[in-house]
């Protein structure tokens, strides 16, 4: 509450020098599809979730066969059953719910197909150059333009932008040890993007998995390492992002050229 306070107060007589977001241009529309396709996302895993439960508690004659099949597989099946008007039995009932589960599956899986869709050409619309970063697919780049906001000429330095994502290292030294540990600030979605982009170079880069040997060479813990490397991803991306020039229109000040 002080804090709030505080930032009232100086806004209010002209101290505070942030710039705050723009929200009026296609980094916006970005945010308002990823917050459906989220949405989406959320109810399809609870209908998995719902789905599988029905089967494990389900009768054992009919729920047996499904029960050591894939997920793709269950939810195919259960999509095409034709269950008895009547209800009144057990198995009935349970194969009518795990239809109507099933293809409440298939229709946010389309919904979210169709987001995603929308998501990559916004972001190619906004900033192209972040889907040719390795590991950055459209979801990542959404969050990490949502974080920014349409206004990127507010961020003044790489270290602003590190900062705001929660990269920037902070000291921790102790005595004769020197040493940074994690930053629990910034944009704690943002700094999560930067972990899925770093988990995945983790997995499928060459260059990425040499600097984690090197780092365990030399004796580093691996939450340092990805410390290190998130840094590094903030710089990389701000960089790959401060390709706008001024005068371009807001919508545009992270477009490639």
């Amino acid at each position: 509450m002080i804090c709030l306070v505080q930032a009232s107060g100086a806004a209010q007589s002209g101290r505070a020098s942030v710039v705050p977001k723009v929200r009026d241009g296609k980094v916006e529309a970005i945010r308002a599809i990823r917050v459906a396709r989220s949405s989406a996302v959320k109810a399809r895993t609870q209908a998995t979730n719902q789905l599988k439960a029905l089967i494990v508690t389900g009768s054992p004659g009919f729920c047996q066969q499904l029960r050591h099949l894939s997920t793709s597989l269950i939810i195919a099946h259960c999509a095409r059953l034709r269950p008895s008007p009547d209800l009144g039995g057990a198995e009935q009932a349970t194969k009518t719910a795990l239809r109507r589960l099933a293809r409440r599956h298939h229709q946010l899986t389309e919904e979210i197909t169709e987001a995603d869709r929308e998501l990559h050409q916004l972001v190619s619309d906004v900033a192209s150059a972040l889907l040719d970063l390795p590991g950055v697919g459209p979801e990542v780049a959404g969050q990490v333009l949502i974080s920014i906001g349409d206004n990127a000429d507010r961020l003044k330095s790489e270290a602003a932008f590190a900062h705001l994502r929660g990269a920037a290292p902070i000291p921790a030294s102790s005595g004769r040890t020197h040493h940074h540990r994690l930053n629990r600030g910034g944009d704690r979605s943002a700094n999560n993007a930067l972990y899925v982009v770093v988990l995945r170079r983790i997995r499928h880069d060459a260059r990425t998995r040499a600097y984690v040997e090197r780092g365990t060479h030399e004796g580093l813990a691996k939450p340092e390492i990805i410390r290190c490397h998130k840094r590094y991803l903030a710089r990389e991306i701000y960089h790959t992002l401060n390709l706008a020039t001024p005068t371009r229109k807001p919508e545009q000040l992270l477009a490639r050229p």
